[in-house]
């Protein structure tokens, strides 16, 4: 945790020299880095800062000020030595961010990760400043999804800045909380991270049971036969693995910070609830691996179950077949038997002059005896291969 200092009244931040003004082009710092801060009319302001949720002073725990834009906060925190800001902003431009950079003198890198956004939950240190990288979620129930934000948090001896990429986590809720807690806000900025750190957490709690609930209805779904079930496995299993990235590296964050407890002298009670914040974080990070686990495993028994509905239809086809095919071995024995006669029938039919067998008093029975001996022949024969 950073360690609180009092800056002397005499001594503006405005006026130290900056990292981030030694690195930054000069035609950045001319368009949105604030001057040195002047007296009268002409004091130089930032632009028009459409992004600042809300700005608020406080003072032992209280609320003493809210002002309207950022350079009303840095004059106002400068006169207030022993004060604290907590600095909001969702999705800023680029000349706010490094306003705020030049003034609280924020690490090029942290700033860098904090306007490309799209970073990877971490927590690092640059001197007096932690710079922490957060994914908050939220569970939505009409889509059946989670929905992922992403959180810059820099915590300074006197100053929080939250930049929110996202519709989550609710930081209002937090600053509510804090401010009617004024003993836990007394603690200082280390107080407020950990204010964030519990409420993303503690917003991980209702995506993990709408995912239980998803993985539920899947398992009903796979059993019951239903098509679409394997695109809902995979879309679910991919959110898994962004939920799996948003929680995993917080284990570690975590566990860092508590080992730089004794170090910078954190609070008791703070050492106690982040610990707290850590064992969530552990048993969501556990809930989250056996739900990829278990999704793994109902693609599994999905894909054992679609094979055999595909074998039983190929066997139900090939059974259609064999049967189809017996009988139209029936209907051709029986057509054979029964062209047998015709063509007999056919011969002795035909009108010519001299025929033998017309004028033979035995004609007649030897022509319905013949047809008999060549039916009853095709008969035995197809009997004889199953056939008939």
């Amino acid at each position: 945790m950073p360690e609180r200092r009092v800056r002397p009244p005499a001594s503006p931040r405005a006026v130290r020299k900056s990292m981030w003004r030694r690195v930054a082009p000069s035609a950045a710092a001319s368009s949105a880095l604030p001057p040195a801060p002047r007296t009268g009319p002409a004091a130089a302001e930032p632009a028009e800062q459409d992004s600042v949720v809300e700005a608020v002073l406080y003072r032992d725990g209280v609320r003493v000020s809210s002002p309207v834009s950022l350079a009303d906060t840095y004059r106002e925190l400068r006169d207030r030595p022993d004060g604290m800001a907590w600095i909001g902003l969702a999705r800023p431009t680029e000349a706010e961010i490094l306003s705020l950079a030049a003034e609280f003198d924020l690490h090029p890198l942290a700033v860098e990760d904090a306007m490309e956004a799209h970073q990877r939950p971490k927590l690092e240190r640059y001197g007096e400043t932690l710079f922490v990288v957060l994914r908050a979620a939220r569970y939505l129930d009409a889509p059946e999804e989670v929905d992922f934000g992403e959180l810059h948090v820099f915590v300074g001896p006197d100053f929080v800045i939250t930049v929110r990429h996202g519709a989550a986590p609710d930081l209002s809720a937090v600053r509510r909380r804090m401010e009617d807690t004024p003993d836990l806000l007394r603690l200082g900025p280390e107080a407020v991270l950990y204010a964030i750190l519990d409420a993303v957490v503690d917003g991980y709690a209702p995506v993990v049971e709408g995912v239980q609930n998803d993985i539920d209805e899947i398992e009903t779904e796979v059993f019951r036969g239903d098509p679409e079930v394997s695109r809902r496995i995979y879309e679910l299993s991919r959110e898994m693995v962004e939920f799996q990235r948003a929680t995993r590296p917080l284990v570690g964050m975590l566990h860092g910070l508590m080992a730089g407890f004794s170090k910078y002298g954190t609070d008791d009670e703070l050492q106690r609830n982040l610990r707290d914040v850590a064992d969530h974080v552990t048993h969501t990070s556990e809930r989250v691996d056996g739900f990829r686990q278990a999704l793994a495993d109902i693609l599994t028994v999905n894909a054992t179950l679609v094979t055999q509905q595909q074998n039983a239809e190929m066997r139900a086809l090939a059974e259609a077949g064999f049967e189809q095919n017996e009988e139209i071995k029936k209907i051709s024995s029986w057509a054979a038997i029964l062209f047998a006669p015709t063509l007999v029938g056919t011969v002795y039919g035909m009108n010519f002059t001299h025929m033998p067998e017309v004028h033979w008093v035995f004609g007649y029975p030897f022509a319905i005896g013949l047809m008999g001996v060549v039916c009853l022949t095709l008969y035995l024969v197809f009997k004889r291969r199953d056939w008939l």
